[in-house]
C-alpha cells in the first residue's frame, strides 16, 4: 500500500470540503451580499471579518507551504480585516480564497511532495500538517460564516 498515496485521497477529500464538511464555495456564494458586515448581538465577527480573515490566513499557510521568502503578517492584528466591505470586495475574497486552496490541493496532489518531510524553512511543520491546519481553519470559519446565515434568515 503506498500510504502517502492514501493520504493524499484523504486531504484531497477533506480540502474539497467532501464528507461531512461544509462546502466552501456554495456558502460563500450564497451568503446575502446585503448582510455582509451586519453585526448580530452576541456575535464578535461579522461575516466579512471572517471571510477575510479565513482568506489571510489560508494565504500565509499556503504560502509558507511554498515560498521560503514568505513573511507572515503579524499576529495577531495582521489575521484581522475590520473595516467594512463590499460586494465587490466578497467576490474578490471569495476568488482568492478558492484560488489558494486549489493551490493548496495542487500541493498535495503532485507527488514529487513528500507530505511527511519537513518543510526546509520551517520550524517542524510538514506540508501535511499545513494541509490539515487549512482545512481545519476553514471549516471553523465557514462554519461561523454559515451559521450567521442561517440566523440571518430567520430575522
Amino acid at each position: 500500500m503506498d500510504t502517502q498515496k492514501e493520504i493524499r485521497a484523504h486531504l484531497r477529500e477533506l480540502l474539497e470540503g467532501r464528507s461531512a464538511h461544509i462546502d466552501l464555495k456554495t456558502v460563500l456564494e450564497e451568503f446575502p451580499l446585503e448582510e455582509i458586515n451586519t453585526s448580530l448581538e452576541n456575535a464578535p465577527h461579522t461575516a466579512w471579518e471572517l471571510l477575510e480573515h479565513l482568506r489571510i490566513a489560508q494565504h500565509d499557510i499556503v504560502e509558507f507551504s511554498y515560498n521560503e521568502k514568505h513573511v507572515s503578517p503579524e499576529f495577531p492584528d495582521g489575521y484581522w480585516n475590520r473595516s467594512a466591505g463590499t460586494a465587490a470586495d466578497w467576490k474578490r475574497s471569495c476568488e482568492q480564497v478558492l484560488k489558494d486552496l486549489r493551490k493548496m490541493r495542487d500541493l498535495i496532489a503532485d507527488e514529487n511532495t513528500d507530505l511527511l518531510a519537513k518543510i526546509p524553512h520551517g520550524e517542524g511543520q510538514t506540508v501535511f500538517r499545513e494541509a490539515m491546519l487549512v482545512a481545519d481553519h476553514n471549516a471553523y470559519h465557514l462554519g461561523q460564516i454559515a451559521f450567521l446565515m442561517r440566523i440571518l434568515e430567520k430575522k
